[in-house]
């Protein structure tokens, strides 16, 4: 037993100490060892006059200022009521036909739905009827005015009052059957659309029996709508109607959109202890959606009592690469790019911390122009 165990001792001393040669570990390939270093940006553009003129490049000049006082009022778009309007029947039935769906933009007198009305067909009866009985009282009153006779006098107006009158009733009928909505003939009604505008809500189903008060959908014209911002009791004398805001929106945090304060609630809400300042918005581009909520930063007759900073319009800042610029206007006509350093901001303005001097003139309007300069003589440059 012994002479095994010495023999199983010697195997294992030998396999331990045969090492295994060393595992080369490959080197890292660099994928871009040959590539050459993005360029960077053109520190300036100059255009021509032409291409400035023809643009709107205008500029502002850089002034130390303080910030003006703003007061914050937090709230939500609505419609504005005048225009706002719900597509409904002005008599019973069933809804034949459908035209229209959430998202349609459409114009004042569209038809968007066709409404059977069994009534129609006997009111046509009675129009056609009173239009026979019109052209026949005509007809005779017109006789009896030709004769000359003394005698017939009186029945001669006679015969026009009951012309009159029969007329009358025939334009009765026509005006309750045009009401209606009644076009051509059969026993369908046309439901017009009230307002221009884009349908943002639509509760009709074809085939569904619907009544004077249905609603079958709504319209709003969205051109111009209202921000209803929540005034606190202590901020009330500070805030006066026909003053400027600037409202931002969760939505785009980026833009902002200008108005005035029309109007200031006079009743309290007696829960959440605030009044409404209702602020007149134009929806630029299209992009206002009813019930987004934002904030709306409303110009105070103060005097603020922060240092002064350097400012310049919010408008003159362009976000190129990753960083905050600004374009420089160079005494040679060049426009330089300068990286800034932004502080607050009200109505407007924006402070610059650093990146510019003042007294300079840094564009305001007609930046993107320059912007897309930029970048096309650095995709050139690239090819």
């Amino acid at each position: 037993m012994s002479a095994r165990r010495a023999l199983a001792l010697s195997v294992v001393v030998l396999f331990s100490c045969t090492k295994s040669p060393p595992t080369e570990v490959a080197a890292p390939v660099d994928d871009h060892r040959d590539e050459e270093a993005h360029e960077r940006l053109p520190s300036s553009v100059k255009p021509s006059p032409e291409a400035v003129a023809q643009a709107g490049i205008t500029t502002t000049r850089v002034r130390r200022a303080a910030l003006p006082v703003t007061l914050t009022l937090t709230g939500e778009l609505i419609a504005e009521p005048d225009r706002a309007a719900q597509i409904s029947s002005t008599v019973a039935g069933r809804l034949e036909e459908v035209r229209f769906n959430e998202g349609l933009r459409v114009k004042r007198g569209d038809v968007l739905a066709l409404v059977r009305v069994p009534d129609v067909g006997r009111l046509r009866g009675a129009l056609a009827a009173a239009n026979s009985r019109a052209r026949a009282a005509r007809s005779n009153a017109d006789r009896l005015a030709a004769l000359k006779a003394v005698e017939a006098e009186q029945v001669a107006l006679n015969a026009e009052a009951d012309a009159h009158a029969q007329e009358a009733e025939a334009r009765a009928l026509a005006e309750q059957l045009a009401a209606m909505g009644a076009d051509g003939s059969g026993f369908v009604v046309s439901l017009r659309a009230p307002i221009s505008g884009v349908v943002v809500a639509r509760t009709a189903v074809v085939g569904q029996p619907i009544a004077i008060d249905t609603v079958l959908g709504s319209i709003v014209d969205l051109s111009e709508v209202w921000f209803l911002g929540r005034v606190f009791e202590k901020d009330l004398a500070r805030l006066h109607t026909g003053t400027n805001a600037e409202v931002e929106f969760n939505a785009y945090p980026s833009k902002h959109f200008h108005g005035t304060v029309e109007y200031v609630s006079q009743q309290l809400d007696p829960v959440a202890r605030t009044l409404t300042a209702r602020i007149r918005l134009q929806n630029e581009g299209d992009t206002l959606r009813l019930g987004l909520f934002g904030r709306a930063h409303v110009d105070v007759p103060e005097a603020s009592t922060a240092p002064p900073q350097l400012l310049v319009p919010r408008d003159a800042v362009f976000e190129i690469d990753g960083k905050r610029v600004v374009f420089v206007k160079a005494s040679d006509g060049d426009f330089v790019l300068h990286e800034v350093t932004l502080g607050a901001s009200a109505m407007d303005d924006v402070q610059v911390l650093a990146g510019v001097s003042e007294g300079e003139d840094v564009v305001s309007s007609g930046g993107f122009t320059l912007k897309s300069l930029l970048l096309k003589s650095t995709l050139a440059e690239d090819e």
